[in-house]
């Protein structure tokens, strides 16, 4: 399951804190090594990862948003990044935030969808502000984003986006209907897209973390308590965002071996309905 920011802490404006310290004619271009990017959901979990990772790489400009602002500014100093604290569910965010990542980068080539935030327990004792909090951050927000962000993209002829999505949106969670619903959005959001861009040199990748060893179970109200599948490292995330993002990747599930769960669900619903209702 995706991984985001928590939501203790939210900044409800957008100021910025300086840091210290040969393919096919539809094909999009896959992204030089360095660049500018924009993460969004980079307080903590996988979007502090891949600001991490692209800084690693070297010759990347970030900007990183987040809702925690000491956070933030904390991983945006180790990233050598500007950061962007803003709440994003906020009506015109996300324009106030591309706007003010193309006046410090001049252009953006990335952007890291990563924002985010869970729920767990039965869908009738879910409260109706945290079905509004999922849907309005992990999927609204996300899209009011990239509609901002995509037409300048499109205008210069290159560009990638990166959506970090779940396995819960690939074949349903017990537990977590809206989360689930919420991600299933994304994943079709990112296929529609990328047949609308086809030709015009911007490129979507949707990555797709099973259990991630970060804060998110904490912060959605329920711990994870099983034994398998054991967490990843945040880390194996993080390259799966620089595949999609440098290598042209369509589709990513980190680890890999959760490609299966989600095809068997595709190619046999009722024995994988089954089966999902007798383990979990």
């Amino acid at each position: 399951m995706s991984h985001a920011p928590s939501p203790a802490g939210p900044s409800n404006h957008t100021r910025p804190v300086p840091a210290s310290a040969g393919r096919a004619a539809d094909a999009p271009p896959r992204p030089a090594r360095g660049g500018t990017a924009l993460v969004t959901g980079a307080s903590s979990g996988i979007g502090a990862a891949v600001a991490r990772r692209l800084a690693a790489e070297g010759g990347w400009r970030l900007v990183l948003n987040g809702r925690d602002v000491t956070r933030l500014e904390q991983v945006a100093a180790q990233s050598g990044a500007l950061a962007l604290p803003a709440d994003l569910t906020r009506p015109g965010a996300d324009r106030r935030l591309t706007g003010l990542a193309l006046d410090h980068l001049g252009r953006l080539d990335l952007l890291v969808a990563g924002a985010g935030v869970g729920w767990a327990g039965e869908f009738t004792g879910m409260p109706a502000a945290r079905i509004d909090e999922i849907v309005g951050l992990d999927l609204l927000a996300t899209v009011h984003l990239v509609r901002t962000v995509l037409p300048h993209m499109v205008a210069a002829g290159s560009g990638r986006i990166v959506l970090i999505g779940s396995l819960a949106g690939s074949v349903g969670v017990r537990g977590e209907a809206v989360y689930s619903a919420a991600k299933a959005a994304l994943a079709t959001f990112a296929d529609c897209l990328r047949y609308e861009l086809r030709g015009t040199g911007v490129g979507v990748g949707h990555v797709v973390p099973g259990v991630v060893d970060t804060p998110f179970f904490d912060r959605r109200g329920t711990p994870y308590a099983r034994s398998w599948p054991r967490p990843v490292p945040v880390e194996r995330v993080a390259d799966a965002v620089c595949a999609a993002a440098l290598h042209g990747r369509d589709e990513v599930y980190v680890p890999g071996w959760l490609r299966l769960p989600a095809r068997v669900r595709g190619a046999a619903p009722g024995l994988y309905r089954r089966l999902a209702a007798r383990f979990g």
